[in-house]
């Protein structure tokens, strides 16, 4: 049986500034991310099952990718715990504040994307990779076969 890979788009705005970074990505400042998911799989050659000819449901794979990355994210401030920004004064000043254990660089980002994906997909669906743009021009990208 032939293998297919699916991918959805996914956008969300959100801001972050980088802990002891000697650049200007120190102070707070915000991105309009976007984000490619890939699955890989066979599709379903059961003609009577409601999922026949498809690897996943986009639908599926669209709640999947908002209740865990864009709901989160989405015009949150994002700050490492290690960040010497007022992190009480950032729970009072935005409504959406996520303080991740890790620098939240695109690259640490998609790992912990990464990380939260896979265990949700069906049994027979492997995240094959993610591809995180940070800016129109600069992505960082995550693959299934790179962390063989």
């Amino acid at each position: 049986m032939q293998k297919i890979r699916l991918t959805k788009e996914f956008g969300f705005e959100a801001a972050h500034a980088l802990h002891n970074y000697d650049g200007k990505c120190k102070n707070i400042h915000g991105h309009s991310y976007k984000l490619f998911v890939t699955v890989l799989g066979v599709p379903e050659v059961d003609e009577n099952a409601t999922k026949y000819g498809m690897v996943m449901d986009f639908g599926d794979l669209k709640k999947i990718i908002n209740t865990l990355i864009v709901d989160k994210f989405d015009h949150a401030l994002v700050l490492s715990s290690k960040s010497e920004i007022d992190k009480n004064k950032g729970k009072e000043l935005f409504e959406r504040f996520v303080e991740t254990d890790y620098q939240p660089t695109c690259e640490n980002m998609l790992v912990d994307f990464a990380d939260k994906i896979s265990p949700l997909l069906p049994q027979n669906v492997k995240l094959h990779s993610l591809k995180l743009y940070e800016t129109a021009n600069s992505y960082a990208e995550w693959f299934a076969s790179d962390q063989e």
